[in-house]
């Protein structure tokens, strides 16, 4: 009855039921390639095993591998291309194996040329599966770029016909692998260096140890104020090296990184190149320049030999176009490190401008990068496509936050308040108008001068949130009772003031903090404002003062001042109108809430009622989350909402 049921499940059984005896079966080829797949599957289901001699059971498999015949580290910074640059290819092929053991050539082409299901080799009989025969004949799958490899190494996967399969990287590809996947060796504090590293800036010391070695570079991304300035200071000191270390900066941090050496690593050589009568004289420590400076002096800074090139506040590069970027990549360098808080503000082609040039190759040409990463992750299409990416680009990037477990353990809570303001009555009546007038011409208007329309009337109703003199451009205005922001404002001062508190006020908009200003002057409220025209020397002075003590109030403009710049003393931090970007209002933030602070930090961010900014918040807290996974969307999608959207986005709503 079984030998029946068996019969049905496979027919050539049935030759059995002829025989007296059914004990043997002779077998043609094609019947034993059957057994050896579809039949095995089709018996087993009917209860039917089927054992094969022991002498035949050795397992032979395939196993797609990457070969890279490259013999330097990928991605170096040095002249020269390095492997993740080169035109040399790798081949990508299926390695076949006698159980552990890899096969010849020769035996692969035995294999190949195999037309029986059982093939000798190695002096014993070997089963084979026909797909193995398949892939010993068309065992190359195709040469990889160094790029591509890589890819494959680090994730461990790939396509080959629309199937997803584990690959296996060899020879210097998986040494370099397994060292970048490994845990990282301790190092140990370098002699001359006046400073106790917490933990984690030993682990970063470490990892930029590590990257730096290989030629390979890194972005250190860790959230501002944890201390990214010393830790380079100490990757200076462990190199050891006698060519100097270039830091191409902001203007506004050169000071503070002076200051940083000279505390950190005294009689360290530290030098400018800013200036007038700007000179490279002098050997070794470190030479301080910045990114207006490159873009003037980049022949003379790129004929001199570098030890390391440090990008800082290396967003500042983040556009691949732009002659700051072309300037940076004319350096040559044996490593590149770049430090950043965001290392994505706006999309995901700022994050491979910072990696391509840390290391050059890393991410492909960006075109490619944009049609294999990027568009999957910001649109969200592609639930996966940020985890790969992750994975790819997670050796070469280190972010830790504030917040992560272990990081900053001392660093005083921080709480963040959003205060509702109502809109004034000349501001609701100058918001409603301007948006009908706007409205009506963007719906008659298409393509960039659209966009162009939607970007002027967001920006219009903002500075309307903020105070009509702001919008309507009044050379002496009057000030109080026309803006309910002012007027919260000003009862926050009152109570932070009374409290002997010390406050940093953030506004986009450089005319807006004037208008604070002479506010605050009529008011006899002690106020300094920095903004990206204050020259270098004056940054420097007002920093100290307000560290001081002698002016409480510190104005800011938002892109000027929200980077480097270390104002622990102030408890208090206000957003008086809103960025697009999360990331660069926390960067903000962060010029209080750091490393070095012992109060507890109060955010107060000012939203008026009704308006986009309420809309545009609710935008915010969603791009906060998908930043955090190596996403964020650019302040453009705004100006791809239909008209409907649009009008939904920007219309004044009465507070219930």
């Amino acid at each position: 009855l079984l030998l029946r049921r068996a019969a049905r499940a496979w027919p050539p059984l049935a030759h059995l039921l002829e025989r007296p005896v059914p004990d043997v079966l002779p077998l043609a080829d094609d019947e034993l390639y059957d057994l050896l797949g579809r039949a095995a599957h089709a018996l087993a289901a009917e209860g039917v095993t089927v054992h094969w001699p022991r002498s035949l059971a050795r397992e032979l498999t395939a196993t797609a591998v990457v070969r890279d015949p490259a013999t330097a580290a990928p991605g170096s910074a040095a002249a020269g291309p390095g492997p993740l640059e080169a035109e040399a290819l790798m081949e990508f092929r299926w390695q076949l194996a006698l159980g552990d053991d890899p096969l010849t050539e020769e035996e692969m082409d035995t294999l190949a040329e195999a037309h029986r299901p059982v093939v000798r080799l190695r002096d014993e009989w070997v089963l084979v599966d026909p797909e193995l025969v398949r892939r010993a004949r068309r065992r190359d799958l195709g040469l990889l770029d160094p790029v591509d490899a890589l890819s494959l190494a680090l994730t461990g996967q790939g396509e080959i016909d629309g199937e997803q399969i584990d690959v296996v990287p060899t020879g210097t590809l998986a040494r370099l692998r397994d060292r970048l996947t490994a845990e990282l060796a301790p190092v140990a504090p370098p002699a001359g260096l006046h400073a106790t590293l917490r933990d984690y800036q030993l682990r970063g010391l470490a990892w930029l140890d590590l990257m730096t070695s290989l030629g390979l570079g890194g972005v250190l991304a860790d959230d501002m104020g944890l201390g990214k300035t010393v830790t380079l200071i100490a990757l200076h000191l462990h190199r050891d090296r006698a060519a100097p270390t270039l830091v191409v900066c902001p203007a506004s941090l050169l000071g503070n990184w002076q200051r940083e050496i000279e505390r950190f690593a005294p009689g360290l050589p530290v030098r400018r190149y800013h200036g007038a009568g700007r000179s490279l004289d002098g050997t070794g420590g470190f030479v301080l320049t910045t990114y207006g400076t490159l873009r003037t002096s980049a022949p003379a800074l790129a004929a001199h030999e570098w030890g390391l090139v440090v990008a800082d506040e290396a967003q500042h590069a983040n556009n691949p176009r732009s002659a700051t970027a072309r300037a940076l990549r004319s350096l040559p360098s044996p490593a590149r490190v770049a430090l950043t808080g965001t290392p994505v503000e706006n999309n995901l082609s700022e994050l491979w401008a910072l990696l391509d040039w840390t290391t050059p190759g890393l991410l492909g040409p960006l075109k490619t990068f944009r049609a294999r990463h990027a568009r999957a992750v910001e649109t969200g299409q592609d639930q996966q496509a940020a985890q790969r990416l992750a994975r790819l680009v997670r050796p070469f990037l280190l972010r830790r936050k504030k917040t992560d477990p272990g990081i900053a353990p001392e660093l005083p809570r921080k709480t963040e308040t959003d205060h509702p303001v109502p809109l004034g009555r000349e501001q609701a009546a100058l918001y409603q108008a301007v948006v009908r007038e706007a409205l009506l011409r963007i719906e008659q208007t298409e393509g960039i001068a659209r966009r162009g329309l939607v970007m002027k009337l967001l920006s219009a109703l903002k500075q309307i949130c903020n105070h009509p003199a702001q919008y309507l451009k009044e050379a002496a205005p009057g000030l109080t009772v026309r803006s309910g922001k002012l007027e919260l404002l000003d009862e926050l001062l009152d109570v932070i003031l009374a409290e002997g508190g010390a406050v940093l006020v953030f506004t986009q908009y450089v005319q807006m903090a004037r208008l604070i200003e002479r506010h605050l002057t009529r008011r006899d409220i002690p106020t300094q404002l920095l903004h990206g025209g204050t020259p270098v020397a004056a940054r420097e002075a007002m920093v100290d003062r307000f560290q001081r003590g002698d002016a409480p109030v510190f104005l800011l403009s938002l892109k000027a001042a929200g980077t480097g710049l270390n104002l622990t003393r102030a408890g208090h931090v206000v957003h008086y109108d809103r960025w697009w970007n999360p990331a660069v209002e926390e960067q903000a933030t962060d010029r209080a809430h750091r490393i070095g602070q012992t109060q507890p930090v109060q955010v107060h961010r000012l939203i008026t009622e009704g308006t986009v900014e309420e809309r545009i918040d609710d935008l915010l807290s969603a791009k906060r989350a998908l930043a955090d996974t190596v996403l964020a969307s650019g302040e453009a999608a705004l100006t791809e909402l239909t008209d409907a959207e649009l009008a939904d986005l920007v219309s004044l709503r009465r507070p219930a």
